[in-house]
């Protein structure tokens, strides 16, 4: 079973959000299965007796602004809002937090709603839905987001590779990280969903530089590739992170399929849990579980 776990992208998980996920299903032609046994849409008490059947201590929201004008098939419909986490992390202390997704077309504005989102208890770093803006990593727009990380210590959190429906792809390449590695050394960036199709060059970032990382969101345990799995257990121990990218990976899915991936015990603990707080040193710590019941009374103590 998984101990203290970590999910570094999730998505709203509310039913109110799940029709916008089917909506966006349909309309970009995807064979995506997204509603499971055990892993549905579920109000916040249903996921956290689910996050604790899983193992999951703490679940990282993305959060994002609603803008009506946007396309039903844009990300941040299916985002959470600031309010919803901030809630959330005060009814449930420990176990969400969130990520604000910012705005790369704002300017300044972008900025400082993001400084002021930063600002929140619940927020423990920055985000970018690549494939909604069609901005390589290395674009302008992102340098003042990235100054601001290294500002404030917390880390920026993409998803590289192809977009799986009809978005851009090319922005999401890998090989976009490297100019701001280099220019933004103590922040420490996190390339998701495992950057397929261009997983090669993704671990090749990975290894060239020490303060980018490697995420699994939304892909499924049982489909990683060979040559993740051979990363993730050698030199990569500590450099790969998982996440669900729930609804198209499930909480009680994936425990299944960690359990059975055939990890060795250290390498299934830096993966889920050890690795990701260190990258997110804003997380608060592991919610205390309640002590067994002691068999000592007054009489026998």
């Amino acid at each position: 079973m998984l101990v203290d776990a970590v999910d570094y992208w999730c998505n709203a998980f509310t039913p109110d959000r799940q029709a916008f996920w089917q909506q966006a299903i349909e309309n970009q032609g995807l064979s995506l299965k997204v509603y499971r046994d055990g892993d549905e849409f579920a109000d916040p008490p249903a996921m956290v007796e689910r996050l604790d059947q899983a193992g999951f201590a703490t679940v990282i929201l993305v959060a994002a602004d609603q803008h009506e004008a946007l396309d039903v098939d844009s990300f941040e419909h299916v985002a959470s809002r600031p309010e919803e986490i901030a809630e959330l992390a005060a009814t449930y202390p420990g176990r969400f937090v969130g990520l604000w997704s910012v705005d790369p077309t704002q300017g300044a504005a972008g900025v400082e709603r993001a400084r002021a989102m930063l600002a929140e208890p619940w927020c423990v770093g920055l985000h970018n839905h690549t494939h909604s803006w069609d901005r390589r990593f290395d674009h302008p727009d992102f340098t003042p987001h990235y100054a601001l990380c290294a500002e404030l210590d917390v880390p920026f959190v993409m998803q590289a590779g192809a977009s799986g429906g009809n978005f851009p792809h090319e922005c999401g390449h890998p090989s976009g990280i490297a100019e701001p590695a280099a220019a933004f050394p103590s922040v420490r960036f996190l390339l998701s969903h495992t950057g397929a199709p261009w997983t090669a060059e993704t671990i090749e970032m990975v290894r060239r530089f020490p303060n980018v990382y490697l995420g699994t969101a939304t892909w499924p345990p049982k489909r990683w590739s060979d040559e993740l799995l051979a990363f993730l257990s050698g030199e990569g121990r500590h450099r790969v992170l998982y996440g669900s990218g729930f609804p198209t990976t499930g909480h009680m899915q994936a425990s299944r399929q960690l359990r059975e991936a055939g990890l060795d015990a250290d390498v299934l603990s830096a993966l889920t849990s050890t690795t990701a707080r260190s990258v997110f040193t804003r997380l608060p710590a592991p919610p205390t579980k309640p002590s067994p019941p002691s068999s000592l009374t007054p009489e026998n103590s």
